[in-house]
């Protein structure tokens, strides 16, 4: 695959969907329909703006809804070819059985997935947990410094394991969020005051001229200035834009600004349109215009 710094019209964007026994199945199907309706022009069927391909440890993975998905490639071939990836998506799900087992996927591909940002920040790259999936992101130290949230009901459990990996790795703590539909770290592009937009929860770098182009947008591929490969080096996870979303239904709502961010934003509203989804908006974070 041709190397590429980012998501753009004529470029597919490959998203690797990561899936361990017993899976949460919504938390996999939802993401995957808008993912997989998305166009980069709505009067052409034909431009699909995502390439979807399945992980797993079988060529067959059973969802916790009794469900049996086939997989595409296996954990080996993931870590071969985790470099063609734009995305790496992580489902919730049996995630106890997940922490309790030694060398357990997907930890071991979300540690490698973020530590090839780092090295090679050149290249935009996104990372989405749906659900309890965060708990895995958690595990692996990934929520260092940033903020995320989950399943209501595994708040704590998030916190705790945050906590584990301040006092296990000296890691920085994070913002764990009880009230946002999804949470987003390592934001691309400034999106306004917060007078003007009520998702950003922090502002920072405030001094620098907001960008009106988006990845994937002919306003972005006509602008003459780009992403500063040495600025994004300088992000937590050499810029690896973290994702996590609330539970199950909230995997759609993140979804769907996937796609605002790396399509557009009318992709996304007619994705929501087609699928009639009322589209909540989550917290996005510290917004960078790099």
């Amino acid at each position: 695959m041709a190397s590429k710094t980012s998501a753009v019209a004529d470029e597919p964007i490959e998203v690797l969907f990561a899936l361990h026994n017993k899976f949460d199945l919504m938390d996999f199907a939802g993401p995957l329909e808008v993912l997989t309706t998305a166009l980069h022009d709505a009067q052409d069927p034909t431009s699909k703006a995502f390439e979807v391909t399945i992980v797993s440890g079988e060529d067959k993975v059973l969802s916790e809804q009794g469900v049996l998905i086939n997989s595409q490639i296996t954990w080996k071939a993931a870590y071969d070819r985790l470099d063609d990836f734009d995305v790496l998506i992580i489902p919730g799900g049996n995630s106890q059985e997940v922490l309790d087992t030694k060398n357990a996927e997907p930890l071991g591909l979300i540690t490698a997935f973020s530590e090839l940002q780092q090295k090679d920040p050149s290249r935009e790259r996104s990372l989405l947990s749906i659900c309890t999936g965060s708990l895995f992101l958690a595990r692996q130290g990934i929520l260092s410094g940033l903020s995320a949230t989950t399943h209501p009901d595994y708040m704590t459990t998030l916190e705790i394991l945050c906590s584990q990996a301040v006092i296990r790795e000296g890691k920085d703590h994070t913002d764990v969020i009880e009230d946002a539909r999804y949470v987003v770290n390592n934001l691309r592009f400034e999106l306004g005051d917060e007078d003007e937009n009520p998702y950003i929860r922090r502002k920072s770098d405030s001094g620098r001229r907001p960008s009106t182009g988006r990845k994937g947008s002919m306003s972005f591929k006509g602008a003459s200035r780009r992403e500063s490969i040495a600025r994004r080096a300088a992000m937590r996870l050499g810029g690896l834009r973290v994702i996590t979303s609330g539970g199950v239904a909230a995997g759609l709502d993140a979804a769907l600004y996937l796609v605002s961010i790396l399509v557009s934003e009318d992709s996304a509203n007619e994705v929501a349109r087609f699928m009639q989804i009322n589209w909540t908006k989550g917290v996005v974070v510290d917004g960078l215009d790099v």
